[in-house]
């Protein structure tokens, strides 16, 4: 994609939602801390339907080791890989007490040594509870930086190095978010819905998706 149609593409994203967020539920860097590691290979949804009451009672490391690895795993047994989820969450909360003084660190490197912590998810952290410029590559933005030529890669990091490279500045605190979002709800894996893509002249992913019979139409229709 042209540097002008990369520009583009994240100025129309952006009019759009001039301010995106994190669709995972959380109150301090702690429980969003807690509430991404929890998403790896679950959704959103899922995930908040446990940290409701989760957090309710454990939003500190101290709380959640209160809690305990037993009280952690009945919180969140509706949740994928839930056992092993449970003891990294406890895991977790003892190494931020023994080495961070229970507070999150906005430090990558510091992050990555949490257990069940990994690249992608520092970076959620870095970006939503602290406001760096990061962009964590899941596999929406990985899906939508590879079909729509905005940066393509082979691996996760390898696209989030390219994004990191030709997302201009203006962009980059919420860029991951809008491609996330871009990716859940309008360019989706199965079948992308480019009848109602806002880039989708930008886009180099082809053939494009066509509308659904009458969908014009419908969109057209006085409300009412």
């Amino acid at each position: 994609m042209k540097k002008a149609d990369v520009f583009e593409f994240y100025r129309r994203l952006a009019e759009l939602n001039p301010e995106p967020e994190t669709e995972l539920e959380f109150t301090n860097p702690y429980t969003l801390l807690v509430a991404v590691a929890l998403s790896a290979q679950a959704t959103d949804v899922s995930v908040n339907l446990a940290t409701r009451k989760l957090f309710r009672v454990a939003d500190t490391p101290a709380k959640m080791l209160a809690l305990g690895e037993e009280g952690v795993r009945e919180h969140i047994k509706t949740i994928g890989l839930f056992n092993t989820k449970a003891k990294n969450v406890i895991a977790m909360a003892h190494k931020l007490i023994d080495e961070f003084g229970g507070e999150v660190p906005a430090e990558r490197d510091k992050l990555e040594t949490l257990p069940g912590v990994g690249r992608k998810t520092a970076n959620v952290v870095l970006n939503s509870a602290f406001g760096q410029p990061t962009i964590a590559v899941d596999t929406h933005i990985f899906r939508v930086s590879n079909r729509t030529g905005l940066a393509p890669g082979k691996n996760p990091l390898a696209v989030e190095l390219k994004l990191e490279k030709v997302t201009p500045g203006l962009f980059r605190t919420h860029a991951h978010h809008w491609l996330i979002l871009h990716g859940r709800y309008i360019c989706k894996a199965r079948k992308p819905e480019c009848w109602r893509c806002p880039v989708v002249d930008l886009c180099a992913y082809q053939p494009k998706t066509p509308a659904p019979k009458g969908w014009v139409a419908e969109a057209a229709a006085p409300a009412g």
